[in-house]
């Protein structure tokens, strides 16, 4: 009679041959990136530094109390130029307020009145185009938009070097399509800006202060037209502005 044949061990399931090959081809492929990887001593080191500062951690070189007078000094003149360019920025929006109020006045319809809108270390004068343009027209040729215009020019004449002035030009639909300037109404948008800009100049303001936008009607106000056709003079310190671009985070250092 013919013995019988011992049973085979069980084997591994088989789920674990594929999950063996995934942890193969993951492992080749991290080894592939470490060794593409430059490991740069200078930049780790940078790093290192940039971590220490965000997190508060003393040199210890350098006593706790006199870390703590620098940046106590630090802090108390950045919150000084801070309250500074605030109070600036109130007494130019106050003084702006005035001529918004004068030219308002005037105005018999509520959607044609001029508005301000301030914010932090800015403030924007938002003027319906009505006011300076005639419907489809992008010259200043009222001589009361030049006279509003040079009331604006006065106020911005006594106002500190540091602030900078963005003329920005609005539309309401794309109405107009023309093979000539203007071509639709992102080009009615830019040129009114241009129109302002250049009274501006011509009441002696710098050239240097001023910016050019036009957003056409794409960055529309309500969903009324007549609320869209507008030009805005964004006020803002310049000095806020270049602390702000000149932030450096960590990724810009490793470029």
């Amino acid at each position: 009679m013919a013995k019988k044949c011992p049973e085979c061990p069980k084997c591994l399931p088989g789920w674990l041959v594929q999950f063996g090959d995934l942890m193969s081809l993951l492992l080749t492929f991290f080894i592939l990136l470490l060794s593409m990887a430059v490991m740069d001593k200078k930049k780790v080191e940078e790093y290192f530094e940039v971590m220490k500062k965000a997190m508060g951690f003393i040199d210890a070189s350098t006593d706790v109390e006199t870390q703590s007078e620098k940046h106590s000094t630090q802090d108390s003149s950045s919150e000084s130029e801070e309250s500074d360019s605030q109070s600036e920025m109130e007494q130019s929006s106050a003084q702006m307020q005035e001529i918004v109020d004068e030219i308002n006045s005037t105005q018999t319809i509520e959607s044609q009145e001029v508005s301000i809108e301030k914010g932090k270390n800015e403030f924007v004068l938002d003027i319906p185009s009505t006011i300076m343009f005639n419907d489809g027209e992008y010259n200043l040729t009222s001589p009361e938009a030049k006279r509003f215009i040079g009331k604006i020019a006065r106020v911005i004449r006594t106002m500190p070097q540091t602030f900078n002035i963005e003329i920005i030009g609005h539309t309401d639909t794309n109405r107009l399509n023309s093979a000539t300037i203007p071509r639709d109404e992102w080009d009615i948008s830019a040129l009114r800006s241009i129109s302002v800009v250049k009274e501006l100049i011509k009441n002696r303001i710098d050239p240097a202060v001023l910016k050019v936008s036009a957003y056409g009607s794409y960055h529309p106000k309500s969903n009324t037209s007549s609320d869209n056709r507008r030009v805005e003079l964004r006020f803002f310190s310049q000095d806020n502005q270049s602390d702000i671009l000149s932030e450096e985070n960590f990724f810009d250092r490793l470029e």
